[in-house]
């Protein structure tokens, strides 16, 4: 058992019943207030412990682990690192943050280094230098295809063979909470013969999964299937918006443009995938079996609920799906040993989506699109209002969290809110 996942510690930190952050999570993040420059930090209950205050006081020293690598507006220097540091720091946090305080009590310092989540400002945690964006949820694609080929032709040759990706736009990823201005763009209504420019009316959201790499490797190189978690560093939530009018025309033929790369929404918190340990769980049978070198043995997904609320401004929130991170056909190993089985070269910070995560019943669909089954089954909203895609001022939070024998490891909040085009 890794240290830090023991579920028998508690905390000398208050944490309240049913939070997204007990001391076996620690998840890992970066934040600032008026009086401090950005830093790294971990979550415990309603609080963030800022590492860097722990480093200046020496826990960290005998890892061999200085205080400036915390002292940085991102998690890149920290994750560089490699996963013996950063395990062992996590490990520590534990120690520092278990209430039997032996030999590590940092009790007497809880008001130079925690700060309560609701006063401080988190930031984007990662430097994300590339991003790529998979297709790996075999419902989700189903569905796509039915919609627009059929239900005989729902999925294209390749998909069971390979996890179907994209390079996306690493410089629109935001974190939880930065506004989404609704993107302009061409479109073709339909029955019409030339397109028009104009705001996205079709506006969507996209739930998915992210994971972030921890480790380089150089051009030429390849990552087989079953060391690929080696290069893992952990997991966040990512809502990938689309304009769904604008992705319709643009798409043929080299897939989506600018009805994604508007933005992108991250919680601001990695969790770790030590911390997901506990929650291993097989993913879908396979067939036909996979190539070779997407062969994998065990279990490689992680039983992670999720859901999606959409709150029009000043009113009621409703959640339109529940789904679960293990119903993705292709798993994270398979879709890093094919992303790099070419010979590209990964870097740390690194982000890797999943793509839209769609169960199998209609409850768990990911996105508006198959919800609204494109537009024809409209979602009613509180007060007698509905939904068919998003519409401004409209808040999209998505959730996620793993549960089992009492103990809860959650991701916090992906949530961002819709502003009107900037039609000037």
């Amino acid at each position: 058992m890794i240290k830090a996942n023991n579920p028998a510690l508690k905390s000398w930190v208050d944490v309240p019943e049913g939070s997204d952050f007990p001391i076996q999570n620690l998840p890992f993040g970066v934040f600032k207030t008026p009086g401090l420059q950005p830093r790294v930090c971990t979550a415990i209950g309603e609080f963030v412990a800022d590492l860097h205050v722990l480093a200046e006081h020496g826990f960290f020293d005998d890892l061999g682990v200085t205080s400036e690598v915390f002292y940085q507006p991102s998690l890149n220097d920290f994750i560089e690192l490699g996963k013996a540091k950063t395990r062992a720091v996590r490990n520590r946090l534990s120690e520092i943050l278990d209430d039997d305080l032996d030999e590590w009590d940092a009790s007497q310092l809880a008001d130079y280094f925690l700060h309560r989540q609701d006063e401080v400002e988190m930031l984007l945690p990662i430097r994300v230098g590339d991003y790529t964006d998979f297709y790996s949820s075999r419902e989700h694609a189903t569905n796509i295809g039915t919609m627009f080929r059929g239900k005989e032709n729902a999925l294209m040759p390749n998909w069971l063979h390979l996890p179907v990706g994209y390079h996306g736009r690493a410089s629109s990823i935001v974190v939880s909470g930065t506004p989404v201005t609704r993107p302009m763009g061409q479109q073709l209504p339909k029955d019409a013969e030339a397109p028009v420019f104009g705001p996205s009316k079709l506006l969507d959201f996209e739930l998915e999964m992210a994971f972030v790499i921890g480790r380089n490797t150089e051009l030429g190189d390849r990552v087989p299937v079953d060391q690929a978690e080696d290069y893992i560093f952990g997991l966040t939530l990512f809502n990938d918006w689309s304009a769904r009018d604008i992705q319709k025309w643009e798409y043929v033929p080299l897939g989506p443009f600018l009805g994604k790369s508007f933005a992108s929404t991250v919680s601001p918190w990695i969790v770790t995938l030590d911390a997901l340990e506990p929650f291993r769980t097989s993913g879908p049978a396979q067939d036909p079996t996979p190539l070779p070198y997407l062969r994998s043995d065990g279990a490689h997904s992680f039983d992670i609920k999720l859901s999606v609320d959409i709150q029009p401004e000043g009113g009621e929130a409703k959640t339109v799906c529940h789904s679960n991170f293990k119903h993705l056909y292709w798993t994270m190993a398979q879709q890093l040993a094919h992303h790099t089985v070419n010979g590209c070269n990964i870097k740390v910070g690194d982000m890797m989506a999943s793509g839209t995560i769609s169960g199998p019943t209609e409850d768990s669909f990911g996105s508006m699109l198959e919800i609204s089954w494109r537009d024809s089954m409209p979602v009613s909203m509180p007060y007698e209002s509905e939904r068919k895609f998003i519409q401004d001022k409209d808040h999209v939070i998505l959730r996620g969290f793993c549960e089992k024998d009492g103990l809860r490891i959650g991701f916090g909040e992906a949530a961002g809110q819709v502003m009107p085009a900037r039609e000037q």
